[in-house]
């Protein structure tokens, strides 16, 4: 009678002891909690600066006046005219381009022919928001005029350097009056094309909501120094 109590308790003590032991459930099985590193964004936000998008003039505003624009873009419904190189583009519903990096350098164009004073318009501004983080942010701006095509020695940059956060909106600013590399290039030139360059790498996704072009309504406000001009990106 010992005999057999004994080897039921052992019995019910290996039943426990399986028990405790049950292989955990693997990423993407039932019970299983999504991983921090895949957890949805938090809400959205806009970083405050200089520029701003008025929704209710449908305008942009720089250090708190209207900018008068000479081209405008809002993407309601359209892209605009508006290309991608090295990703694809599509719409953002409610409004926006929908902006997927898959290879390295992807390029958002402009329609060509904006025919723009580049003296009268030094102005760029350019309102997004980061949906997925990408390898490399990059944000340069590049330009096309009447005499050349899109190149280093012609960029701009946006005054704040910092990039974008997933699920922050920023308006860049871009100077074209003081440019990271060009000179008086842009304002001695009439402006063709943009050239926009959301990361340096695959992997992210943005939403363009605008993009302008126009005179500085206050020259002689302080917009911030330039930012300098990024390293060589190594041949691939």
């Amino acid at each position: 009678m010992k005999a057999t109590l004994l080897i039921l308790s052992s019995a019910a003590v290996a039943l426990a002891v399986a028990g405790c032991e049950k292989p955990k459930p693997r990423p993407g099985q039932p019970g299983q909690a999504t991983p921090a590193a895949t957890a949805p964004a938090g809400p959205a936000s806009e970083r405050p600066g200089p520029a701003r998008w008025n929704a209710q003039t449908g305008a942009f505003e720089l250090n708190g006046k209207p900018v008068k624009t000479i081209k405008q873009w809002t993407f309601d419904n359209a892209t605009d005219g508006f290309t991608m190189g090295g990703g694809v583009l599509g719409l953002e519903p409610g409004g926006g381009l929908h902006v997927t990096d898959q290879r390295f350098d992807p390029m958002v164009l402009s329609p060509k022919g904006l025919q723009v004073n580049g003296a009268r318009n030094p102005i760029v501004l350019v309102r997004l928001t980061r949906r997925k983080a990408g390898g490399l942010w990059s944000g340069v701006l590049y330009y096309a005029t009447t005499q050349h095509g899109t190149a280093e020695q012609f960029i701009g940059l946006p005054l704040d350097r910092k990039d974008p956060a997933v699920n922050e909106t920023v308006t860049l600013v871009y100077n074209m009056a003081k440019p990271a590399a060009g000179g008086d290039d842009w304002t001695n030139s009439t402006i063709d094309q943009l050239r926009f360059d959301p990361d340096d790498q695959l992997g992210g996704e943005f939403v363009i909501h605008q993009v302008a072009i126009g005179e500085n309504p206050d020259p002689a406000a302080p917009l911030g120094p330039p930012a300098p001009a990024p390293a060589p990106t190594p041949a691939h």
